[in-house]
């Protein structure tokens, strides 16, 4: 036993030993050592892997759960195609060119010597396909017990995908990510939703991304002499060239939950360095002069998060622009390492370069670092970086135009999101606390990232910016490298928001959630009526039956006519939100109120020689869910600037398209 002991001492050394000088940011569960083989004529992985994983729970594990994830590529009967269908843009090379993927353990032992690979067989907790193998059930002859390390070495072998959904090859360009056999999450009670000690090792599904727990890895490449690699990580030593045409590389990072790779022999390589982070981009030729633009948002954005957060933790920040080849993997996040896409057809003042590097990095906090489950809650980080991607742009290139500004038509990042969300043909069709693979006829994005970059916004328009980013520092701070659910982040709001008003929002904001979470309340208040009706004396016959009195105007001491007038607003949606209604008369003078908005229909009522010209509830959209801002305002007031508006864009489009015809002509 003692001789166990001593083996382990040594591994845990052996992982750990050039993070000795610094504290480990994160708890360090699984820790990986791979050397790799990329074959670039059968297009196959080969690799030897050694996985050092601790248990983080007081209970007995008695099995490992791996995640196969190019297992799902391998047929028509896993999950991941059941749920989705065959995209036209595989059908080719799966059907008539037999690119289908898949990975395979040659073998596999722990410490002792234990033969693991005897009893391992496919597992599906989620959907009881049995065709499906993205998830590997390994049972242990020797438990791990409560604390203690297993160290697992196997070698396994994995075809590549051809052009698939993240990850693959397409030409001689290589993007591995969700690459190899990665162990679950160990989620000991009380962690999120378990009530006991389990495995959280979902199947791979056509919606929603990953989840894994935190480590550090050494990977060595080897691939063709001319490939360059871009990797998670930095370089643990120079490339070394091989007797037999190809090249090794070796990286390391630490304290991230998982590592992706791209190779190709037309990668250029541009550099930049920013407050002691070394960033890379890799792209191909015709792209390399998309490198001014990612370098120049890259360093405001990571000054925004160290300002509204803390400084990005790592020494390293590496992005691949893919060919047009392989935009299959653009638009990912991976630690360190993110992947974008370009575009020389898109002039520049459509700024989808720029929203796919800033969201990107945002992720490097939310989902790299606050490591929520995005398979289970997939708002906790892509919710989440949609409105940092959107605070970020606005604060760079202006509210109203930080995504599109280009030949007069400008759009802002938060208006694109709520023009998605109730763009939808049923945007209450459900709501953002379903697992990613619940979602019904293809919701999951626009519920997601749209939906709940809107009531993020709102909650921040609510509470007030002071208060909404203590909360979201707050929830940071405490749940970095962690694995927080839905009801963590909604506590640390509560706690914040509680503390600081009390008055407004004693119980919190659980009111909020309940509809916007886990509810699907449409949000659309109005002006229902404005009425100033002048006061008269009463008429008729009272005391005396000779008496007819007539009416006559009530009039205060100066001659002035008094008027009795109310506004009435209408709640046309099921979402109930508190409300601020401003009220403004013929004098100039204005009343600002405030109503629960519970009721159907609430007045406001008035006396006194001042007319209502004008009311608008929610004057400062502070309820950026709501459905409909056209119906808020009613108002005496003739207003020409919707019209004048519409007249100037039109006449401004005329002016471009003479211009472009004189240049034919």
């Amino acid at each position: 036993m003692k001789y166990r002991y001593f083996f382990l001492l040594i591994s845990f050394l052996f992982f750990n030993f050039q993070s000795a000088e610094k504290e480990p940011l994160s708890p360090r569960i699984a820790n990986y050592d791979m050397q790799i083989r990329l074959d670039t004529e059968n297009k196959h992985l080969i690799s030897h892997t050694k996985l050092l994983w601790k248990n983080p729970s007081a209970d007995t594990v008695r099995d490992l759960q791996f995640h196969l994830y190019y297992n799902a590529f391998k047929n028509t009967e896993s999950t991941f195609f059941k749920e989705r269908g065959m995209p036209s843009l595989f059908k080719k090379s799966l059907e008539e060119e037999c690119e289908w993927s898949w990975v395979e353990i040659k073998n596999m032992t722990d410490q002792n010597g234990n033969d693991l690979a005897a009893n391992m067989h496919y597992y599906q907790p989620d959907d009881d396909n049995e065709s499906d193998q993205s998830v590997l059930r390994v049972p242990l002859p020797q438990p791990v017990l409560p604390y203690e390390t297993i160290e697992v070495d196997f070698d396994w072998v994995a075809k590549i995908p051809k052009t698939m959904v993240r990850t693959g090859f397409n030409k001689d360009f290589y993007f591995m990510a969700q690459w190899f056999p990665k162990i679950g999450v160990y989620e000991p009670a009380g962690m999120r939703f378990a009530e006991k000690g389990e495995w959280n090792c979902h199947q791979y599904h056509s919606s929603g991304e990953y989840y894994a727990d935190f480590g550090n890895y050494k990977v060595e490449m080897t691939v063709p002499e001319n490939f360059i690699v871009a990797s998670s990580g930095l370089p643990s030593y120079e490339p070394k060239n091989n007797n037999d045409n190809t090249k090794t590389w070796a990286f390391q990072v630490d304290d991230v939950i998982d590592f992706a790779w791209g190779a190709s022999p037309h990668f250029v390589e541009s550099k930049m360095e920013w407050k002691g982070v070394e960033i890379k981009l890799y792209t191909y030729p015709e792209h390399v002069h998309f490198k001014e633009r990612y370098f120049s948002v890259l360093p405001k954005t990571m000054d925004y998060f160290e300002e509204h957060f803390e400084k990005y933790p790592y020494p390293s920040l590496s992005i691949i622009a893919p060919p047009f080849h392989g935009i299959f993997t653009g638009g990912m996040e991976y630690p360190t390492l993110i992947t974008t896409l370009n575009s020389c057809l898109l002039p520049t003042g459509v700024r989808s370069t720029e929203i796919l590097t800033i969201h990107e990095f945002v992720h490097q906090y939310f989902q790299q670092m606050v490591a929520t489950n995005e398979q289970e809650e997939a708002w906790m980080d892509e919710g989440i970086t949609n409105f940092y991607e959107g605070q970020v742009m606005d604060m760079i290139y202006g509210e109203k135009s930080s995504t599109i500004d280009f030949m007069g038509i400008k759009a802002g990042n938060a208006e694109m999101d709520r023009a998605s969300f109730y763009g939808m043909k049923n945007p209450a069709i459900a709501p953002n606390s379903l697992k990613s693979w619940e979602f019904p006829e293809g919701s999951y994005h626009t519920i997601q990232y749209s939906k709940s970059a809107v009531w993020l916004n709102t909650l921040k328009r609510i509470l007030g910016t002071e208060t909404f980013n203590e909360a979201m520092k707050t929830y940071f701070l405490r749940w970095k490298f962690r694995h927080p659910c839905a009801k963590d982040f909604v506590d640390v709001v509560n706690e914040v928001v509680i503390k600081n008003h009390p008055e407004q929002f004693g119980d919190g904001m659980d009111f909020f959630f309940q509809q916007v979470l886990y509810g699907t309340e449409i949000c659309d208040y109005t002006i229902r009526s404005m009425v100033n009706n002048p006061i008269s004396s009463s008429s008729g016959i009272f005391d005396d039956p000779d008496d007819c009195q007539h009416s006559e105007p009530i009039v205060d001491t100066e001659g002035n006519t008094i008027y009795k007038s109310f506004v009435g607003v209408e709640r046309l949606g099921n979402m109930v939100l508190p409300v601020e209604v401003l009220v403004q008369f013929d004098d100039g003078s204005e009343v600002l109120e405030t109503w629960n908005g519970e009721e159907t229909i609430y007045y406001f009522f008035y006396k006194g020689t001042k007319q209502i010209v004008c009311a608008e509830v929610d004057p400062q959209h502070k309820l950026f869910l709501d459905k409909n801002f056209i119906n808020n305002s009613f108002t005496t007031k003739p207003n020409p600037t919707g019209v004048r508006k519409y007249v100037n864009e039109f006449l401004f489009w005329m002016q471009n398209a003479m211009e472009g015809l004189a240049v034919l002509i």
